[in-house]
C-alpha cells in the first residue's frame, strides 16, 4: 500500500506489547534500540519470524546479527525514553479499544478485514471521501 499511495499513506507503528508474552515487552524495547541505530525494521523482522524462540539471547543474537554496536544497544535498552514510549502506547492502545496484535487502523477506523483485499478497500474507501 506504502509503493501504491507514496502520497496518501502512511504507516505508523505502535507498540503493544501483550502481558501474556513473557518477552513482548523485551521485544518491544529492543527493536527501538535498534530504531536508534536505523535497523528497527530488520529487527522487527527478525522478531516476527523468531517469535517462537524469543529469549534474552535470541534478542542478543539478533542484534549481532544485524551489526549493532552492543554498547549502545545495551544502553537504548535501558533508556527511560523508549520504555516511555511503550508506556504511551500501551496506554493510547488501550484508550481507542486495542486488545491485541496485530490492530490496524485506517484513518482512525478500526479495521476488520485484515487481508490484504479488505486493507485495499478501506484504504480506497477512505481515499475517494478525501477527493
Amino acid at each position: 500500500m506504502l509503493d501504491k499511495y507514496p502520497d496518501n499513506v502512511k504507516l505508523v507503528v505502535k507498540h503493544f506489547p501483550l502481558s501474556n508474552h513473557k518477552y513482548a515487552q523485551k521485544s518491544a524495547t529492543a527493536a527501538l534500540a535498534a530504531n536508534a541505530q536505523g535497523k528497527f525494521w530488520e529487527f522487527h523482522s527478525k522478531l516476527l519470524k523468531n517469535y517462537k524462540v524469543i529469549n534474552d539471547a535470541k534478542i542478543q543474537d539478533i542484534a549481532k546479527e544485524l551489526g549493532l554496536d552492543m554498547e549502545k544497544f545495551a544502553k537504548d535498552m535501558q533508556s527511560p525514553d523508549v520504555k516511555n514510549l511503550i508506556t504511551r502506547d500501551v496506554n493510547n492502545g488501550r484508550q481507542i479499544g486495542v486488545r491485541g496484535t496485530p490492530t490496524i487502523f485506517i484513518n482512525g477506523k478500526l479495521l476488520k478485514n485484515k487481508s490484504l483485499v479488505g486493507i485495499l478497500q478501506m484504504i480506497e474507501a477512505e481515499l475517494k471521501k478525501k477527493s
